[in-house]
C-alpha cells in the first residue's frame, strides 16, 4: 500500500462489534507470538430474585494468567458483598483454568483498596493518569509459578 494513498479518519464511535474484532485480531497475534491459543472469556453477573442485574465482572484468561477488565456494581447495591462475590467467582474460575495469577487495573479513586483486601498486591502505580490521580496495576498470585 502506498502511504500517500492511506487516509486516517476519525472514528471515535466504534461499535461493540468493531472493538471485538480488534480484540480478536490482537488475541490471534498474541497467541501466535507465544504459541498459546487458549484465551477464553471470563465473566459473571449478579442478579437479584427478579433477575435485575446488580453487577457484573468481565475479563479473560490466557496463557496461564487472567485479567479482570471490568467490575461494576450498581451504586444502590454496593456494600452488600456483591463485588466480593463476583471477584471470588472469577478467582475460583481462573484457578480452575490453571491460571497462576489474576491481574487488574484500578484508578486510585476507584477500588485498589478493595482488591488489596482480597489478596491483590500493587505492582505499579502510573502517576498522573489522570492528572492528580494514579492508575494502579494489581496482581493476585493463584499458584506457585
Amino acid at each position: 500500500m502506498n502511504p500517500t494513498s492511506t487516509r486516517i479518519l476519525p472514528c471515535h464511535q466504534l461499535s461493540g462489534r468493531e472493538i471485538e474484532e480488534l480484540e480478536d485480531r490482537l488475541a490471534e497475534h498474541n497467541g501466535q507470538a507465544i504459541g498459546r491459543q487458549d484465551g477464553e472469556p471470563l465473566a459473571f453477573v449478579a442478579l437479584d430474585a427478579s433477575e435485575r442485574r446488580l453487577g457484573a465482572l468481565a475479563g479473560y484468561s490466557w496463557a496461564g494468567c487472567a485479567e479482570i477488565k471490568q467490575l461494576w456494581v450498581e451504586e444502590r447495591d454496593r456494600g452488600r458483598g456483591i463485588a466480593r462475590g463476583l471477584l471470588q467467582a472469577a478467582v475460583a474460575e481462573a484457578t480452575t483454568r490453571g491460571c497462576q495469577s489474576i491481574w487488574t487495573l484500578s484508578y486510585t479513586f476507584q477500588a485498589p483498596g478493595f482488591y488489596e483486601r482480597h489478596g491483590f498486591e500493587r505492582i505499579a502505580e502510573l502517576a498522573d493518569w489522570p492528572p492528580g490521580h494514579a492508575h494502579v496495576v494489581l496482581r493476585r498470585r493463584l499458584r506457585a509459578g
